[in-house]
């Protein structure tokens, strides 16, 4: 069994306040629960806070990591993460597809002076660093394949795969233009076909998208079209933009389950929110 559980699903920037309490202001941070006892950690954004002290909660200390990319909202989290700090833990950080050297470089430049106050030098935990591959490969029970996503300096999604039940994750992924190093719609497509679950970027609306066109993000409406042609069994909106109320969030997932409904399909659809899990 795979649990799937968000811990920040906010694009950009981390927001609080009275219109952000349902689906949570914390921006990107997946943890990943293997059918063999391991988890995996996707992005650092501010979410991975909260993660950090539920695992000190549990006793929990061996972690593998994956990133999709290197932009601020997905590794401003990673200071914060009280294991860093620990003796007890070990962290097995998987070498991405679209830079060798990211991966070794992240928490030296996050904690850098002047960002941060705590010296990189104070870091306790263990990091071993390990060659992932472009085409695939496994982290205990669960195959894991990466994909270049359309977004600006480049970046991985992934599909997780267990027992034969799939989960792919496609944030920060723009499917409206092809960003260098990116594939087309058609790739996403065939990368998305028939899986259980799709997680995938919805940022903007069509209006929103006519001036953040190249920004690295795509329209909800696509995001729901790439869902409803690949067949999937369930699909999450992502990447949440920063000014989207609570309000307007619930607007724009009625506005799916009604086109959803005049196609016929019986497609599962949700904007994914800080704390929910999903099972497969």
């Amino acid at each position: 069994m795979m649990e799937i559980t968000c811990w920040g699903s906010r694009g950009s920037i981390p927001v609080s306040g009275i219109d952000y309490i349902k689906y949570g202001g914390d921006t990107t941070c997946l943890e990943i629960r293997t059918q063999s006892d391991e988890i995996i950690i996707v992005d650092a954004g501010t979410g991975i806070r909260k993660l950090g002290n539920k695992l000190i909660d549990e006793n929990r200390y061996k972690y593998n990591f994956i990133f999709t990319h290197a932009h601020w909202d997905h590794l401003m989290g990673f200071p914060f993460f009280k294991p860093l700090y620990s003796k007890k833990a070990e962290f097995k950080m998987y070498r991405c597809p679209f830079h060798s050297k990211f991966v070794e470089t992240i928490l030296p430049k996050v904690m850098a002076p002047p960002n941060f106050p705590v010296r990189y030098s104070d870091i306790k935990a263990k990091i071993v660093y390990l060659e992932s591959n472009a085409t695939e490969f496994e982290i205990g029970s669960v195959t894991v394949t990466p994909i270049p996503i359309s977004h600006p300096n480049n970046g991985s999604g992934y599909k997780f795969t267990e027992n034969g039940k799939s989960f792919v994750f496609l944030t920060d992924n723009e499917l409206g233009f092809v960003h260098p190093g990116g594939r087309t719609y058609t790739d996403y497509l065939k990368f998305s076909e028939g899986v259980d679950i799709l997680i995938h970027d919805a940022e903007y609306t069509r209006e929103e998208y006519k001036t953040t066109l190249e920004w690295g993000h795509s329209v909800y409406n696509d995001a729901l079209d790439l869902a409803l042609e690949a067949g999937v069994g369930q699909f999450g909106l992502f990447h949440l933009n920063q000014d989207r109320t609570d309000r307007h969030m619930d607007q724009i997932v009625e506005t799916c389950r009604k086109i959803i409904a005049a196609k016929g399909q019986k497609l599962e659809c949700f904007a994914v929110a800080s704390d929910m899990t999903l099972t497969l």
